[in-house]
């Protein structure tokens, strides 16, 4: 079977051209509403996206302050599309455990409804730390699911075709990232979305 990576890309390259009006895309709307309701943005903020997709969430975030903003996803073809809708803004094609920025250089980080994608989620949260400057946030807002749930299907999800891997609880998300030089900022639940937000410490 191919690695979740690989699935993931050519999942996503195939949506890329109407992706927000995709039902992926239109499920993963409220997951970018929760983000803009309770991010913290100054002016001038270096804010990067990890697995933008075609750059709609980053967009929205400059659209409440004058950022900088940079994205990334595994998928050439959103990088594309986003590039070109939003050519103020910069996209690098790029996974979520190697992303080609300087050690300090963001002052936000976010994840939209991406997380449950990323094979490996320590090696995420060791970039996270590199890339963040100290007292930077990181926003992860994913899939909630109850613990039986998670139980009973996390063993499935490898299979499926959109490279998903698992469904993880926020305390599992908020022990992976204090096991590194982050502290847990705040946890909020609505439905089947949790915000994780971590400060880098």
């Amino acid at each position: 079977m191919r690695d979740a990576g690989a699935r993931s890309r050519e999942a996503y390259n195939k949506l890329a051209h109407d992706y927000d009006n995709s039902r992926e895309g239109r499920f993963t709307r409220a997951f970018k509403d929760m983000i803009c309701a309770h991010i913290s943005l100054k002016s001038s903020d270096r804010v990067l996206d990890v697995a933008c997709g075609p750059g709609t969430l980053l967009s929205e975030l400059g659209g409440m302050k004058p950022i900088t903003g940079y994205g990334v996803d595994i998928a050439d073809e959103m990088i594309k599309v986003a590039a070109r809708r939003y050519p103020a803004l910069t996209f690098r094609v790029a996974g979520c455990e190697s992303m080609p920025f300087d050690d300090g250089m963001m002052d936000v980080i976010t994840v939209c409804a991406a997380y449950h994608h990323f094979p490996n989620p320590d090696l995420f949260a060791k970039e996270a730390e590199r890339l963040l400057r100290p007292g930077g946030l990181l926003y992860i807002a994913d899939v909630r699911w109850p613990a039986f749930l998670r139980v009973v299907a996390n063993p499935f999800m490898p299979l499926l075709k959109s490279g998903d891997v698992k469904i993880y609880s926020p305390k599992e998300i908020v022990n992976t990232f204090t096991k590194r030089q982050f502290t847990s900022a705040a946890v909020r639940v609505s439905g089947h979305i949790q915000l994780i937000v971590l400060r880098r410490i």
